[in-house]
């Protein structure tokens, strides 16, 4: 029980939050007092509107808000969301267009788990859907998976890669998208020892802590300033009886949300007072750029307790995958194993959570390919949301990856001989 009231508590104060703004929402819409028009008045509804909204957001999981396509026919054919493998912890998801011919590019999008649903790479899936058949990583939120499903580390999500890949078959081009490029690397490592015909075509890495040393950054700081019983006591807690997952361990997503508005508070405190005004005004939309973007921003989901924990000792602190010494199940992975797959890294330049050199730190471990299946890029003057679902990824670093994912589409025999492997590795 311990820590599952500080967890009914967060979900309280949320609660309480979101009836205040739809109270003073509805007090300030009485027809009565329009026959003293009050400045003040429509300040508080202003309030309460935005209030209500971002509070509310913050428990509910965004749409994918992909509902058509306009196909190279001129004709909008419907989009279809379909299941290809569930598992307890994760999706794979299919983007299914139909009535459309089979794209020749198959592209698995490999979301974060990060604290933000996979509905954080709505424009990245967009932008792709148009010249590929996509297929993303769904994660469910920790909080509503039953304890009796187990526990869920950096090793199990390493696994659910593979079986994902396994899955789609080697005719696949993989992109990963920040924190799961180290573990995505692993897991293509993995199945070039163990399964070297469900390897895919290519991969790519996206603004991901390979080496999170190679250039530290205020979250890379933070995995080495804080112990782990610091995190097990004040970010650890467990799920309250309101969900399905009653007594699991998780960090929860509203702590995690506190975390990254006070990274930068100024900048949300003036966010939202600006979205007040301009709703006070009549200025204010359902769609306009602040919810547009807040409303994927607030919602937030809870990571398991052994996923969260896992990645800072063993990704950050012990920089497992950094030191090629990362473990599954028991195996020592050997980056230096991939022979056949193609790498891309990209970075941006900008980027203050996975900072230039972190990335890029793959090509380095991947000893046995050779450098004509290497390739890395750095944005200029791009961010890190920038370089996979802003203007420097629609302009310029999608029209790269797909130049590069063509490049690499041709059958590649693997080499399974493990001598071979093993020559390879040493060169």
């Amino acid at each position: 029980m311990k820590y599952m009231a500080t967890y009914d508590m967060m979900e309280t104060m949320r609660n309480t939050n979101q009836w205040l703004g739809a109270t003073a929402k509805s007090m300030a819409a009485y027809p009565m007092f329009s026959l003293v028009p009050n400045p003040a008045l429509q300040w508080l509804g202003a309030w309460g509107d935005v209030t209500e909204r971002s509070f509310e957001r913050m428990i509910a999981k965004p749409d994918w808000g992909l509902d058509s396509f306009t196909c190279a026919d001129g004709r909008d054919h419907l989009i279809d969301i379909n299941t290809v493998l569930k598992r307890p912890f994760g999706d794979l998801i299919h983007f299914d267009v139909t009535g459309r011919e089979t794209q020749p590019r198959k592209i698995l999008l490999v979301a974060p788990m990060s604290g933000h649903y996979a509905t954080l790479l709505r424009s990245t899936v967009k932008s792709l859907i148009r010249d590929a058949e996509v297929y993303v990583t769904d994660w469910h939120n920790a909080r509503d998976i039953p304890v009796s499903e187990g526990k869920f580390d950096v090793e199990d999500y390493t696994l659910y890669l593979v079986d994902f890949m396994r899955e789609l078959g080697p005719d696949t081009h993989v992109i990963a998208v920040c924190q799961p490029a180290p573990l995505t690397l692993a897991a293509t490592a993995y199945l070039a020892e163990q399964d070297p015909n469900a390897q895919p075509k290519s991969l790519t890495l996206i603004g991901g802590p390979i080496d999170p040393n190679a250039n530290a950054t205020d979250v890379t700081d933070f995995g080495h300033r804080v112990t782990m019983g610091q995190l097990q006591e004040t970010a650890i807690q467990r799920v309250g009886f309101k969900h399905k997952g009653v007594g699991r361990k998780v960090y929860p997503g509203l702590l995690q949300l506190a975390s990254f508005m006070s990274m930068n508070s100024e900048t949300h405190s003036k966010a939202f007072t600006d979205q007040i005004m301009r709703a006070a005004q009549g200025e204010a939309s359902e769609n306009d750029k602040h919810n547009k973007f807040y409303d994927e921003y607030l919602a937030v989901m809870d990571m398991p307790a052994e996923f969260y924990l896992s990645t800072v000792e063993r990704i950050f602190k012990n920089g497992e995958i950094a030191n090629n010494e990362f473990v599954v199940d028991g195996h020592k992975i050997d980056i230096g194993n991939i022979t056949t797959v193609a790498v891309k890294t990209v970075e941006g330049e900008k980027d203050d959570i996975s900072a230039p050199g972190q990335c890029v730190a793959a090509l380095d471990l991947c000893t046995g390919l050779s450098d004509a299946k290497k390739a890395s890029h750095i944005e200029a003057g791009a961010g890190h949301y920038g370089i996979f679902a802003g203007r420097s990824w629609r302009d310029n670093i999608r029209p790269l990856v797909l130049e590069f994912i063509d490049a690499n589409s041709a059958a590649a025999k693997p080499k399974a001989n493990k001598a071979t492997k093993k020559k390879a590795a040493a060169k």
